[in-house]
C-alpha cells in the first residue's frame, strides 16, 4: 500500500509518479485533519477512485503542489495572553485548536460546538463566553475550561484532554480514556500536535515540573503548575 502526504516535497513526489505501475488504479481520502492519502490498494470504503489524468499512468498519483508554509500561528497574542493567565502551555493551547477547529474561528461541529476550540453553548455560558465565534473569548473560554480539566486530571494530560473531547463525567466513568473511537482518535492526535506522549512514551523537547504535596507525595508533570511558565 502507498500512503503520501500532502505536503510531500517535489523530488519525492517526481519519484513516486515515475515507478507507478501501468495500468494501477489510484484512491484518494481526505482525513479529517486535512492530509491526504493515496493508495492503489484501498482498505477502507471512504477511498474514491481517481480520474484518469494526461501524462500519468491510468491516473496515477499526480498531486498539486503544496502551499508555501507562512510559518505564522493565527492568533498567537490571544493564545499568549490566555496561556500566561492560566498557565498552560501555549503549544499545548495550539494543539487543541488544531485538532478542534483547524484555526476556523467560525467553525460549528454536527453536535453544535462552536469556534476555535469548540465550546458547546452551555459549557461557554458557564466560562463567560457570549459570542463563542469571537477568537479572543473563545480562546480564554477554553483554555480556562482545559485549565480546569487539567487540575481534575493533575497525574495524566491524556485523561484531561479526554475529558476535553468527552466530558469529565464519561473519563471518571471508566477510569482511563473513554473507548469511544472519536475520542481516542482525538487523545492521539493532540498529543502528536503538542509533541507530548501517549501512554508512555515522552519526548526529550518536553520539560517535566516537580511537585511536592504537604503529605510528602511527590508528582510529575509536564503541565506547569499555576505560577510557573
Amino acid at each position: 500500500m502507498l500512503i503520501v502526504r500532502s505536503a510531500l516535497s517535489a523530488c519525492i513526489l517526481a519519484i513516486v509518479v515515475g515507478v507507478s505501475p501501468a495500468g494501477a488504479e489510484t484512491y484518494k481520502l481526505a482525513a479529517p485533519d486535512g492530509t491526504l492519502h493515496f493508495t492503489n490498494a484501498p482498505t477502507d470504503p471512504r477511498y474514491r477512485r481517481m480520474a484518469a489524468s494526461s501524462g500519468t499512468a491510468a491516473g496515477w498519483l499526480r498531486l498539486p503542489r503544496a502551499p508555501k508554509a507562512s510559518g505564522a500561528v493565527p492568533y498567537v497574542k490571544e493564545i499568549q495572553d490566555a496561556s500566561r493567565r492560566y498557565g498552560v502551555p501555549v503549544r499545548l493551547v495550539s494543539a487543541v485548536i488544531r485538532a478542534e477547529s483547524g484555526f476556523n474561528p467560525r467553525a460549528v461541529s454536527r453536535k453544535g460546538a462552536r469556534g476555535l476550540m469548540q465550546l458547546m453553548p452551555t459549557t461557554a455560558s458557564m466560562l463567560g463566553v457570549r459570542n463563542a465565534f469571537d477568537p479572543r473569548q473563545n480562546i480564554e473560554g477554553g483554555v480556562r475550561h482545559l485549565r480546569g480539566l487539567i487540575d481534575r486530571f493533575p497525574h495524566s494530560l491524556p485523561l484531561a484532554i479526554a475529558a476535553y473531547n468527552a466530558g469529565e463525567r464519561a473519563v471518571a466513568q471508566y477510569g482511563g480514556i473513554p473507548p469511544y473511537p472519536e475520542t481516542q482518535d482525538y487523545v492521539t492526535k493532540v498529543m502528536r500536535f503538542y509533541g507530548g506522549f501517549v501512554e508512555g512514551g515522552t519526548t526529550p523537547s518536553t520539560r517535566v515540573y516537580q511537585t511536592v504535596a504537604s503529605d510528602g507525595t511527590i508528582t510529575y508533570t509536564n503541565i506547569p503548575p499555576r505560577g510557573r511558565r
